[in-house]
């Protein structure tokens, strides 16, 4: 589907990419840099959107203090593929759901319950590979490893990865499909009906039979009287295996790739592990798992220099305000010591970059993504100690609504495990 062209609400002193063509999903990072600079406010006939790259705008946009911006987007957006989700909530309603959710992906619950299901995991999918002296870092473990620990996690079979991760792809393709593809949308039309059948026997076969898994949590989770749904406890599930499974698989690629072509950075954080915390943050900033997320304007709002009426969906350029220089030095370079990023906030709803979002909306499984890649990192560090790239071969991205290396083959000396 061709796009309609896309009308500057600022003077423009380039032309900017539109963002379904090709050359946009070659290179967004140079698009973003001509929108920023030129086009902070773009209306974008062929999504419906208005479009912002500035740090300063979706920044405004996520936190939201002056309650211009909602999530109703989402009712066309994601409850096709998910059904309801505790994103599309607002006021006491999301805070009941968010707090029935919130307690497993923090504090005791995660380094108790689940930290181990991480660590198990990350040690058996590298079991696969460490003797070998190659993989292809992206195919062998960082696909596989998120959705393995969240199924393992909701005490699902791990035997149904595959559909797990077909699954999860149709949705990620779902909230992509920019375009208006009929089969993309069909597609994950069918999924969420497939997920279903799939799910809610489980959901009332663990409501009759508690054991020690999330799924059991969130079917006891109690708070100010409310409980979740079956249908609640399902999309939000569906919530998590998408979400979870797409940007953790990107990060842990991304984090690789960028620390593997900057060898002095990744013989830092081999000879001192702490470090893994600062390149997952700025690996987040640099090269974010997730490009774009929208909101809707609740009344008619000033923003990037022009006016977006009220009703309207509002596209935020995640990878492009995370490479504003108004708000990063040398925003365009990889630097895990970098002094305009506080790693220690990266992944708390104080964080200085906007992978996450912001505000109420701020992403609930953040805290679990950090222990995924934190573990999965020192683990591939000590399975392969010397590890780097293949002969000739360059790390390369691909996708425009998410985005992340396509593959990342490596050799090292294969270590006994």
């Amino acid at each position: 589907m061709s796009s309609a062209p896309q009308e500057s609400l600022a003077s423009q002193a380039q032309p900017v990419p539109d963002i379904l063509s090709p050359a946009f999903a070659a290179d967004p990072y140079g698009a973003y840099r001509i929108m920023r600079e030129s086009a902070p406010l773009i209306r974008h006939d062929a999504t419906d959107s208005y479009i912002v790259s500035r740090y300063e705008d979706v920044e405004r946009v996520f936190k939201d203090k002056a309650g211009e911006f909602t999530t109703d987007n989402y009712d066309w957006q994601i409850e096709p593929v998910h059904g309801r989700t505790i994103l599309q909530l607002s006021g006491r309603e999301h805070a009941v759901r968010r707090a029935l959710v919130a307690p497993a992906f923090r504090g005791t619950d995660l380094q108790e319950k689940f930290l181990p299901v991480i660590e198990r995991n990350a040690r058996e999918l590298i079991d696969t590979f460490r003797h070998t002296g190659e993989a292809d870092l992206v195919d062998a473990f960082a696909t596989r490893f998120p959705v393995l620990v969240i199924a393992d996690m909701l005490g699902l079979d791990k035997a149904d990865h595959d559909r797990f991760h077909g699954w999860y792809t149709s949705v990620i393709a779902f909230l992509g499909n920019l375009a208006g593809d009929q089969e993309v949308a069909a597609a994950g039309e069918r999924t969420r009906q497939e997920f279903a059948a799939y799910m809610i026997p489980v959901i009332q076969q663990r409501r009759a039979d508690p054991g020690d898994d999330l799924l059991s949590v969130l079917c006891a989770a109690e708070v100010d009287g409310v409980r979740m749904s079956d249908e609640d406890i399902k999309a939000f599930c569906s919530l998590l295996l998408a979400a979870g499974g797409e940007t953790t698989d990107k990060a842990i690629a991304s984090i690789f790739a960028n620390l593997l072509t900057h060898p002095e950075q990744l013989a830092a954080v081999r000879e001192d592990r702490s470090l893994i915390e600062r390149a997952f943050a700025e690996t987040l900033r640099l090269t974010p798992p997730v490009h774009m997320i929208m909101r809707q304007t609740a009344t008619d709002v000033e923003l990037g220099g022009g006016r977006v009426p009220a009703g309207s969906t509002v596209t935020c350029l995640i990878g492009s305000a995370n490479r504003d220089a108004a708000r990063y030095r040398d925003p365009d370079r990889f630097d895990i010591f970098r002094t305009d990023l506080t790693s220690t906030t990266a992944f708390s709803a104080a964080a200085d970059h906007l992978a996450f979002a912001l505000g109420r909306h701020f992403c609930v499984g953040a805290l679990l993504a950090r222990a995924e890649v934190e573990t999965g990192v020192n683990q591939l560090l000590d399975a392969m100690p010397d590890v780097r790239l293949a002969d000739g071969f360059t790390p390369s991205e691909e996708g425009v609504f998410t985005r992340g290396p396509r593959s990342l083959p490596v050799r090292f000396t294969p270590v006994a495990g």
